[in-house]
């Protein structure tokens, strides 16, 4: 039996799109009985608040209906979808399951509805959803296939060593004799994910002695990036199919039904183990490239622009959209200061050569003189401080915003982890934008991305000087970064402590930190909430991101 994988970059929402997709896909099966398509291929995963309208929820069902009658007629789907409890009004609980129908000869053969819901992170699922409460299985053609929808793969209490949920599916689907576990996913991409999963389901095909062919989304949605990396593994814990990171994907296996063993097709020309990036900076270029393309062109954008102040931060999101969309498609703005260095106009300037993008200068010494003269008579009597230096942020900021409503433009922020987590960032200012490219990677990682990508292309894409220069807001004379803030590679680790592993003080101290900068960086982190709140959506590369998982409150005593 051949089984193909359609590793799908949906739409959320378009349901019509997204059913055209698998229409399309479904008719290049040609040799192919049972096609997997991702958890919630049909609106695209996550619809979130979405599902609480009826006639969202009407137009699946429709296109279902639709999609079940034009499929080629040797073919049986499996779709993600949504489907209505049917028994909300009866027994309570949520009015909605997260399914997957088994569609066939014209018509909806099964549903299945996922049974773990996860609720942590990014995740609300118990928001939308009733859990299924039976083992999810058909046959097809004699083979017993098992049927589970992303989660429930994830409560192998031996693998975690600790037990998420009350019940595991697989389990249930041992006792009931599957012989082949399929999982429908929409798991979304953190750095180093991929081998995790794949080590989880390696365990459990040997543990279960079961071949498990496991279907991923790919592709952007707001804050969230899917990886694809679609596989399929046998019984023995080995990968024998592993599909592309990042794009769409068709795989096609096969089940042995004699041995009860996936294998690789016999006629099949493709490379049946796509490599997974070994280097992580590579890793999650590629990630926030997707990231950025599929944002822009969801949101229905062409072309961006953003701030390029000669300094890394921005020259890594320049690099990042060029990538994404292509060079004509980019405009960086160098808007400098009476307090801007030339190299950082020159550094800017030979970026913007090296990708080959449109750049324009737009001084911005008189208006700071305009605000200086309108301020005078209330500020006098005052020293120059933060006030006057985040004028000149947020002066970028009105002209970036003018001129992303004049021609229609996406503008992009620059700003990357650290300097968001503590605060160092100026709201209505740097930190104006659509979507936040590197807001979940720290300056460290930016200063490695930028190292790697100058050796990948084995020629120089980001500026020497801007890799080895200090880096600063250059928003008063002679200024660093390191004025305000300790050393990044101190304080990337402590914001790694802190916020990632959930670290106490004592076990940052324990991990050669001092109480005073300690102490300090807490304090910074817990105070700059009410920015984080207001800032654009930012790419999700870590498993701890400022965004839909983080939900920390403004008003409160943090201690």
């Amino acid at each position: 039996m051949k089984i193909a994988i359609a590793q799908l970059n949906p739409i959320i929402g378009d349901v019509k799109g997204n059913c055209q997709k698998i229409l399309e896909t479904a008719q290049q099966a040609n040799d192919v009985r049972l096609l997997l398509t991702p958890e919630l291929s049909l609106c695209g995963y996550p619809p979130r608040d979405l599902l609480l309208n009826p006639g969202f929820v009407e137009a699946m069902d429709m296109s279902l209906q639709e999609l079940a009658q034009n499929l080629p007629t040797h073919l049986a789907v499996l779709v993600g979808t949504v489907v209505r409890n049917g028994e909300h009004h009866i027994r309570g609980g949520k009015n909605l399951f997260n399914s997957v129908a088994w569609l066939e000869k014209g018509k909806i053969q099964q549903y299945f509805h996922k049974r773990l819901l996860p609720t942590y992170d990014v995740f609300d699922e118990k928001r939308y959803f009733e859990p299924g409460l039976n083992p999810n299985y058909f046959t097809l053609d004699g083979v017993n296939i098992g049927v589970t929808i992303c989660e429930d793969l994830w409560n192998d209490e031996e693998f975690w060593g600790k037990k998420c949920y009350a019940v595991n599916p697989i389990v249930d689907l041992s006792v009931v004799g599957v012989d082949l576990i399929v999982n429908l996913s929409a798991s979304p991409y953190t750095v180093g994910k991929q081998k995790t999963r794949e080590a989880m389901l390696r365990h459990t095909a040997v543990n279960f002695q079961q071949p498990i062919i496991y279907t991923n989304q790919v592709g952007g949605n707001d804050d969230l990036i899917f990886d694809g990396y679609s596989f399929a593994v046998n019984s023995q814990g080995e990968i024998l199919y592993r599909g592309h990171g990042f794009t769409p994907d068709f795989l096609i296996v096969e089940f042995n039904q004699h041995t009860k063993e996936v294998e690789l097709a016999s006629d099949s020309d493709q490379n049946p183990i796509i490599p997974i990036y070994e280097s992580e900076d590579e890793e999650i270029w590629h990630a926030l490239v997707l990231g950025v393309k599929d944002y822009v062109q969801k949101c229905r954008f062409s072309q961006v622009i953003l701030g390029l102040s000669g300094g890394i931060d921005s020259a890594l999101v320049a690099a990042i959209a060029t990538a994404a969309l292509g060079k004509e498609n980019v405009l960086g703005v160098l808007m400098p200061s009476p307090y801007s260095s030339q190299h950082s106009v020159s550094d800017a300037l030979k970026l913007g050569q090296n990708l080959g993008i449109k750049t324009q200068i737009l001084p911005i010494g008189e208006l700071m003189k305009s605000f200086d003269h309108t301020l005078f008579e209330l500020f006098t009597g005052t020293e120059f401080g933060i006030a006057e230096e985040n004028i000149q942020s947020r002066i970028r900021g009105i002209l970036l915003m003018a001129i992303s409503n004049k021609f229609g433009h996406l503008l992009l922020s620059t700003g990357n982890k650290s300097e968001i987590a503590v605060g160092y960032c100026t709201l209505y200012g740097d930190m104006n934008g659509g979507l936040a490219v590197i807001a979940d990677v720290p300056k460290t990682r930016v200063y490695s991305i930028c190292n790697w990508l100058n050796g990948q292309n084995q020629q120089e894409v980001i500026p020497q000087n801007i890799l080895t220069k200090p880096p600063s807001a250059e928003l008063k004379p002679g200024q660093t970064d390191q004025d305000s803030l300790p050393p990044y590679n101190i304080l990337d680790d402590i914001l790694q402590r802190l916020i990632n592993q959930h670290q106490s003080v004592e076990e940052i101290i324990a991990g050669g930190h001092d109480l005073g900068t300690v102490n300090r960086v807490i304090k910074l982190v817990a105070g700059s909430e009410f920015k984080r709140r207001q800032a654009a959506p930012g790419l999700k590369i870590t498993d701890r991101a400022f965004g839909t998982g983080w939900r920390m409150p403004i008003a409160a005593h943090k201690s």
